[in-house]
């Protein structure tokens, strides 16, 4: 881990000791005292910039939709890509960015957290339990609701999945409805969903056509990921030979990264896209998408195309894609069969 790392992981354990507390005083609403139709604002909170950070968010930003289908949402990130993330989300008419680097932009930075105070809203959600400024934030807004992200026990004993990062806001949000009186949503969790257009849709078709030239059904690949999460050439090498070993009837292709590097070599057919939501949309035509845990991993299961996260760094309770077939695989606890096997069932 280098100098600036350890410096932000020190910093972060400091923030997370001093603001674990906050929120620990809050009182909900009498039960009883509110009703659907009085959610008309809300707000939700998670000031950060990475893309797969920010598809997360998909899931509760749906479940928030599903419940209070008059409401309006204002989303407080930072940075990065929330437009063509949020663009389809009709609901989300605000988004409220942090400078990425608050230190070289203070008094926009200070500003930002301010803009909190300026408005009303009739829930909260802190999308992210362990983000310090997120708690903050949700402390200083002005809320008739406030979800500060802690998981109540009930959750834990009922929900063998509640640690995952997407679905314990939803949960949390489904429990506090349920102790002020309100009317929880009970189907099913909802999943990453990026929300493209069947036009986009038809254009991705259109690009992977003209990367494949057959009408061979096709696996994508995507090679890189950041510091411990990556995995060698030599371990992508062999997982690729042994793809075209056993999918001889489908197109192997390979997504690069913005950095224009392959971990194969460029062996495989490939493409390389900035824009976003053209990626989700060549990903979508494509059978099963399977990269190593990192944000494209996320912008896949988000298109809503079957994924396989390879984990051996981060926690898959935690980040693990879900939904649609989707499913991560621990590389430290299994080995290539059994990966195999995982991408028979979804693609068999």
């Amino acid at each position: 881990m280098g100098f600036s790392a350890r410096v932000n992981s020190f910093r972060r354990r400091v923030m997370h000791n001093i603001t674990k507390g906050v929120g620990g005083s809050y009182k909900l609403p009498k039960k009883g005292s509110m009703k659907v139709e009085d959610i008309k604002k809300v707000l939700i909170i998670r000031p950060n910039h990475r893309l797969g950070n920010q598809l997360l968010l998909t899931p509760i930003i749906q479940e928030v939709i599903e419940t209070f289908p008059n409401c309006e949402i204002d989303l407080f990130v930072k940075g990065g890509v929330a437009h063509p993330v949020f663009q389809n989300y009709k609901h989300v008419k605000k988004i409220i960015k942090l400078p990425k680097k608050p230190f070289n932009n203070l008094l926009k930075y200070i500003a930002t957290w301010f803009k909190i105070k300026g408005k009303r809203y009739d829930l909260v959600i802190n999308g992210d339990k362990d983000s310090s400024s997120g708690r903050l934030l949700t402390a200083l807004s002005r809320g008739k609701i406030k979800v500060f992200g802690d998981v109540n026990d009930s959750i834990t004993e009922k929900y063998g999945d509640y640690k995952h990062i997407s679905k314990y806001p939803i949960y949390n949000l489904r429990f506090v409805l349920d102790q002020i009186g309100l009317q929880k949503n009970k189907t099913p969790l909802p999943v990453l969903n990026i929300k493209l257009s069947e036009e986009e849709i038809a254009q991705g078709k259109a690009i992977l056509d003209d990367i494949i030239k057959n009408d061979k059904k096709t696996i994508c690949i995507y090679t890189n990921a950041t510091g411990h999460k990556c995995y060698s050439e030599t371990w992508w090498d062999t997982f690729y030979n042994r793809l075209l070993k056993e999918y001889p009837n489908y197109n192997i292709i390979e997504m690069l990264p913005i950095e224009n590097i392959s971990k194969i070599n460029f062996k495989a057919p490939h493409f390389y896209s900035k824009d976003i939501r053209e990626m989700g949309a060549i990903i979508k035509n494509t059978s099963i998408f399977i990269s190593a845990d990192n944000g494209v991993m996320h912008l896949a299961s988000a298109s809503l195309t079957p994924t396989v996260g390879f984990f051996s760094f981060t926690n898959p309770e935690i980040y693990g894609p879900y939904g649609n077939g989707s499913l991560p695989l621990h590389t430290e606890n299994t080995e290539i069969g059994d990966w195999i096997k995982a991408i028979d069932g979804i693609l068999k």
